[in-house]
């Protein structure tokens, strides 16, 4: 007689194979690591040196590692290329080659703005990942109503802003990180895109950082004027400014400088609804009408916006990082709505999806 689950029947064939499943789960953490492993050493930028195929002799050579480090090394690589991360370049197993996946890895050599190394560390590190080893413990400890507002502040004591603020170097490697992924992003909006740059004379890039996203814009449209907003911990720590994009220290919640268009890249993710209407009512205050053509320019999530399952899967895992470490989170298209009528904004428009983003002009 069959096993009976939840007054469910399932045959011990079924069971078998969702106990494989379930393993294969319990064992992501490992992948995520290995691939950690791989982008810190360089293994993509090493393959790339040897020609796009290397072994694992040319790897330990290219990587200086020491010959005992071979059966480990070779256990990441055949893991990363059972997973798509890098393929199989020989029969015996011992030669690798670069993927589309891996490609994105290596440093300026597929024709996009730089390599997503940085902000692929980003999610594997540990200050990151620590709150979502704790995300149970938070939860529980919501019972008695004094618990830390996200997993992050009850592991690290305080709230990203407020530790990043603290720790020079996390900052560094957290805005850096930021910094490749604009890159990339921006580079994919504009060759896909541009016409959500018609019309526009002048830009205001919104909690910008660095400004990667605003020097973007600037160069494949000089003639537009481009300006990064954001703290001033954030703008004094910057190198001195090339002249491609001005730089104004403020608060979004209370100021956005005059301009046509305002984008926001990845901001909106990490506020609460409450404060995501408010800095919307800036940027809305910032643009001139609908008929001279004013805008927002959102580049962000849209839960349930792809036909591709995997594509829908990173952008719930996505979502539940944000809760996560932020009091923000990723949003559907009625929330987006919400969102854009409650700021006083009488139209928007999801133009094209950059793979799990989406770019949403919003119009006053």
């Amino acid at each position: 007689m069959a096993p009976q689950c939840n007054g469910a029947r399932f045959s011990r064939a079924e069971l078998l194979q969702a106990s494989v499943e379930l393993r294969h789960h319990a064992l992501g953490y490992v992948k995520s690591m290995a691939l950690r492993c791989a982008v810190k050493l360089g293994v993509a930028n090493a393959i790339h040196r040897r020609g796009g195929v290397a072994s694992l002799d040319d790897l330990l050579a290219e990587l200086s590692l020491d010959a005992s480090r071979l059966p480990c090394l070779r256990s990441v690589m055949r893991a990363l290329a059972a997973s798509g991360v890098f393929a199989t370049a020989s029969d015996d197993g011992e030669h690798y080659r670069l993927t589309a996946v891996s490609s994105l890895l290596v440093d300026d050599s597929n024709g996009i703005s730089g390599s997503l190394a940085p902000a692929t560390l980003l999610f594997v590190a540990p200050p990151f990942v620590a709150p979502v080893v704790n995300l149970a413990e938070w939860l529980l400890a919501g019972a008695g109503g004094a618990a830390a507002t996200t997993a992050f502040e009850m592991t690290h004591g305080e709230d990203l802003w407020g530790v990043l603020g603290r720790d020079a170097a996390l900052r560094g490697f957290f805005d850096g990180a930021l910094a490749s992924d604009t890159r990339f992003v921006m580079d994919m909006a504009i060759r896909v895109s541009p016409k959500v740059f018609d019309g526009i004379a002048s830009l205001v890039d919104v909690a910008g950082g660095a400004g990667a996203a605003a020097q973007a814009v600037a160069a494949a449209f000089p003639r537009i004027k481009c300006t990064v907003l954001d703290l001033p911990q954030v703008i004094d720590a910057l190198a001195p400014a090339d002249g491609l994009v001005d730089y104004v220290v403020g608060d979004m919640m209370e100021f956005v400088p005059p301009a046509d268009a305002v984008l926001l890249k990845n901001v909106l993710h990490d506020w609460s609804d409450q404060e995501c209407v408010n800095i919307l009512k800036r940027c809305k205050e910032a643009i001139p009408s609908q008929e001279a053509r004013g805008k927002v320019i959102v580049i962000d999530v849209v839960l349930g916006s792809s036909p591709h399952a995997i594509c829908s899967e990173t952008q719930l895992w996505l979502h539940l990082l944000m809760l996560t470490i932020t009091t923000g989170k990723e949003r559907n298209e009625k929330e987006w709505r919400r969102l854009f009528s409650e700021a006083g904004f009488s139209d928007y428009k999801i133009r094209q999806f950059l793979g799990h983003l989406s770019i949403i002009e919003v119009f006053p």
